[in-house]
């Protein structure tokens, strides 16, 4: 049970300089919790709506005064001196008093950053670490021990993340398990140092880099992007399939034009594109495939599903955005088998709760993600770990606002093998 006392909230700045939110939340029993929420550059059309302010003379009516106004005042004013008893209760009242199913009055930004700050003042208040109180969120089906999250790592980015330079958005590589967290960053670290020398022979540059910290050099192709990743874990002595994998982004909507892709100069249809993942599957040890095709190709997914099945997870952002009507749809038709689960795409943590629930009774694969504008706050690596995903999708591993997610990571792991 928590009472709450006072919320209070501030604009900061994100990882690309733009305004976000940070909620202060004390509690009756003199409990705080701080947290601030991320944002999307890549978003999806049927994410829920951040609130900004559309005063093009403040950070390109980027601000979030608006947000922020309605957490110091109409929010608080519902929320306080209220008894909650779980975080459910709290979070059915924030949608409730939005009242719109994409969180567009109140701001889904000031919806989520309330959500979190409660959560992080109610494990304050509770004596647990913050990955301990997700966990106790879990229902009795998904309950178990916390565990760490395998982390796939952003090695070259191209897209929406760097200068479009290649359409693929990134290329990732990842651990694969049986090693623990310490002995997978150290694999992982060497790997980017490696692409950093290569980046450098290659292409003739340094260290140009993505949203997300993934190097960006003017790939002549994706094969060549895909090649590039292949040779710097291979230098850095790892094996494919014995230690790595590769994940593709695409995030094809955004490459998309008149129902045709464009890649590399090549305008394919969807089935041109479904042949070319197969190609990739049979070339390169494909682990997960995100947004193979755009986000409202619902046909062409489940051909993609149906052709692709077993050989990679078929991972869906923009396609579901981690909103339970369309991970619903997506298990009916066969369209997917995999989520890439991102708290801000849906607006409160008890929503993204019943996302997770709903992927895991489909026996679906499920990736927490950052975005890519992201902050310092490293509550994602405490969900990841409370929640027992199977990945963590944070990034690179340069940048302040990443690394403190994997720091955390390892803190948690020092904890637990105390």
């Amino acid at each position: 049970m928590a009472r709450i006392r006072h919320l209070h909230a501030i604009e900061i700045l994100d990882s690309r300089g733009r305004p976000t939110i940070k909620c202060y939340c004390r509690l009756a029993s003199g409990a705080v919790g701080a947290c601030s929420v991320p944002s999307g550059a890549s978003t999806g059309r049927h994410e829920a709506r951040e609130l900004r302010d559309n005063d093009p003379r403040r950070h390109r009516g980027l601000g979030c005064l608006r947000a922020i106004g309605h957490i110091k005042g109409e929010i608080q004013a519902r929320l306080l001196d209220t008894e909650w008893h779980t975080q459910r209760e709290l979070d059915e009242c924030l949608i409730a008093l939005d009242g719109t199913a994409s969180k567009a009055r109140l701001g889904a930004n000031a919806l989520l950053a309330v959500s979190l700050s409660f959560a992080r003042a109610a494990a304050a208040e509770q004596n647990q670490p913050l990955y301990a109180y997700f966990n106790a969120m879990l229902p009795a089906s998904l309950q178990g021990p916390v565990s760490m999250p395998q982390p796939t790592i952003n090695l070259f980015s191209g897209g929406l993340h760097a200068g479009g330079q290649v359409a693929l958005q990134d290329a990732l590589i990842v651990p694969l398990p049986g090693r623990d967290i310490q002995s997978q960053m150290q694999a992982m670290c060497e790997a980017h140092a490696v692409a950093i020398e290569l980046t450098q022979a290659k292409y003739g540059m340094r260290n140009l880099t993505a949203d997300e910290g993934g190097l960006a050099p003017p790939f002549p192709s994706a094969q060549a992007m895909l090649d590039d990743v292949m040779t710097c874990a291979q230098r850095a002595g790892l094996t494919p399939e014995r230690d790595f994998h590769i994940a593709i982004d695409a995030a094809a909507s955004h490459f998309r034009e008149n129902g045709r892709y464009l890649l590399d100069g090549q305008l394919r249809d969807q089935e041109q594109m479904i042949q070319l993942y197969e190609g990739w599957a049979s070339d390169y040890p494909l682990y997960s495939l995100e947004d193979g095709l755009a986000e409202d190709d619902w046909t062409g997914w489940q051909k993609m599903q149906a052709r692709l099945k077993g050989r990679t997870w078929i991972l869906g952002d923009d396609l579901l955005c981690t909103h339970p009507s369309r991970i619903a749809q997506a298990a009916d038709m066969s369209a997917a088998d995999a989520l890439l689960l991102k708290v801000n795409q849906i607006g409160t943590l008890t929503e993204a709760l019943q996302a997770l629930q709903l992927a895991r009774r489909h026996d679906w694969h499920v990736v927490i993600s950052a975005r890519s504008g992201e902050t310092e706050d490293e509550w994602l690596a405490d969900l990841a770990v409370g929640w027992r995903a199977d990945n963590i999708k944070v990034g690179s591993i340069t940048q302040s606002e990443r690394l403190a997610k994997y720091n955390r990571l390892l803190e948690i792991d020092g904890h637990l093998s105390s």
